[in-house]
């Protein structure tokens, strides 16, 4: 078991208050995008903390155990109802109305029927506009396109700021292996930097997992 932090900016968050996202927190996607960072490293009973900084203050925002790791396109379907704009598995073609006609997604391409080349492979179609939306919170849906894989898990914490101690915060270390662990980067005015945690999924060592448990020693107390 492993603990992993990825970064939610200021922005996000305010997308959650506003959807009045307040948890259970139940997934994390990966992608190739930095606001969407690879979850690639993640692995069964590891756990992933999101963390924002809010008025100069790193927060935990939440904390997920991993019972399950998918491609995105599956989880979403199971529980949104919708892609949502994940990557399409081989083998799946979306089909749906466009302005000119009839408009098709699969892995590798997307156009309207008669400007593109469908696969052969394709065993399964999807009409989208009969797709029925299940209900959910707002962080089932990806931040950004292109999501790759989902990670999930039933036993997630509240969705909430849990202000990290500024001389903590020195104490953090992260990365693959011992000997590459490195602190956070600080400001000028000695505040977490946002580039230093924004972009990829970080690995804590073991001292900074025990760190970031700790703050929910009693919401995890059955």
């Amino acid at each position: 078991m492993s603990g992993y932090m990825t970064f939610w900016s200021k922005e996000y968050v305010k997308e959650l208050n506003k959807a009045g996202d307040t948890g259970i927190f139940k997934v994390v996607y990966g992608s190739h995008h930095t606001r969407m960072p690879s979850i690639s490293s993640l692995r069964k009973g590891d756990v992933i903390y999101p963390v924002a900084i809010l008025q100069n203050t790193l927060c935990i925002m939440s904390r997920l155990p991993i019972e399950k790791i998918e491609p995105a396109f599956d989880y979403l379907m199971r529980e949104t109802g919708q892609p949502h704009a994940a990557l399409i598995p081989e083998g799946i073609l979306l089909k749906m109305q466009g302005l000119y006609g009839e408009f098709v997604t699969f892995s590798g391409g997307s156009g309207y029927v008669d400007k593109v080349t469908i696969p052969e492979n394709i065993t399964q179609v999807i009409e989208e506009d009969q797709l029925t939306p299940i209900p959910h919170s707002f962080h089932q849906e990806p931040i950004t396109c292109c999501a790759e894989l989902a990670a999930s898990g039933s036993h997630g914490a509240e969705i909430y700021p849990r202000p990290i101690p500024i001389e903590t915060v020195h104490q953090l270390l992260f990365g693959k292996t011992k000997s590459s662990q490195k602190p956070l980067r600080f400001d000028k005015k000695g505040c977490p930097n946002s580039i230093s945690l924004s972009g990829f999924v970080r690995k804590m060592s073991d001292e900074t997992f025990g760190i970031f448990g700790g703050f929910f020693a009693d919401e995890t107390k059955e």
